[in-house]
């Protein structure tokens, strides 16, 4: 998945850069340290993928100076998560991104083509737990993955999901998305043949526990392929989902 640098390699093989421009490409500052912040310039070289700006907890005069830097270095397409209304709106008046209030994920240059080697499947129990579905759905788009929504096929109504055999069978990766018990993704994980990422919530009556009962169920899961994340972490498990759906074989 390491993109950049496969390009830059590239174009020296084919003629259209010289290798010291590519050597000065890749020895350029590896982060930029803008007084509040260290921007990693060098993760795409690393892992990939650019930096993903965490929205929360960060002003909105911060996160524009943070796109400053990352657009003045080339990047041309930004992922914002956890991101307020109020910071949106604020960021909008300086910089072109989408917004989606329920998930709070802003997009910078759009989203590109899916390339993935098949479909991520993003399922929910319930439709309270679409906020950080959508999270992770939006989080799978913008790194370029085809992703079906299952929304609200908990196991208290097991018919809902069982309709929709054929999108789990045909899934190369699948996000289970549960509050309360957490059920979910055990049963998912019992019908699927590709790799499961379960993701607690923090939706549920008082003994769930802000979600801690479901982190739990989940990590008890007797069903094999089941990984799982961190509570109403929806960009970790769209992500990884990615990453999966990207595997490339290495020699």
């Amino acid at each position: 998945m390491k993109t950049e640098v496969k390009d830059i390699l590239q174009a020296v093989k084919d003629g259209s850069m010289s290798v010291d421009d590519a050597l000065l490409k890749l020895k350029t500052n590896p982060y930029e340290d803008i007084g509040f912040a260290k921007v990693d310039l060098h993760r795409k070289y690393m892992q990939g993928q650019a930096e993903v700006i965490y929205g929360a907890g960060k002003t909105s005069e911060q996160i524009i100076k943070i796109l400053d830097t990352m657009l003045a270095n080339g990047e041309k397409r930004i992922l914002i998560t956890r991101l307020s209304k109020e910071s949106a709106d604020a960021i909008m008046k300086i910089h072109d991104i989408s917004y989606d209030e329920a998930s709070r994920v802003a997009v910078l240059g759009g989203n590109a083509s899916a390339d993935g080697i098949g479909r991520i499947v993003v399922a929910t129990g319930g439709t309270s737990d679409i906020p950080v579905a959508e999270e992770a759905a939006k989080t799978a788009e913008f790194f370029k993955n085809d992703v079906v929504r299952l929304y609200d096929v908990g196991v208290a109504g097991l018919h809902r999901l069982l309709s929709h055999k054929e999108e789990i069978m045909n899934a190369s990766v699948i996000i289970a998305i549960a509050g309360m018990e957490g059920a979910l993704a055990s049963v998912i994980g019992g019908l699927a043949d590709c790799p499961v990422i379960a993701v607690p919530t923090s939706v549920g009556y008082g003994a769930s526990f802000n979600g801690l009962s479901a982190l739990l169920s989940m990590l008890n899961s007797c069903a094999s392929g089941v990984s799982v994340v961190n509570i109403d972490n929806g960009f970790g498990a769209g992500y990884l989902a990615s990453m999966i759906n990207h595997m490339e074989v290495k020699k």
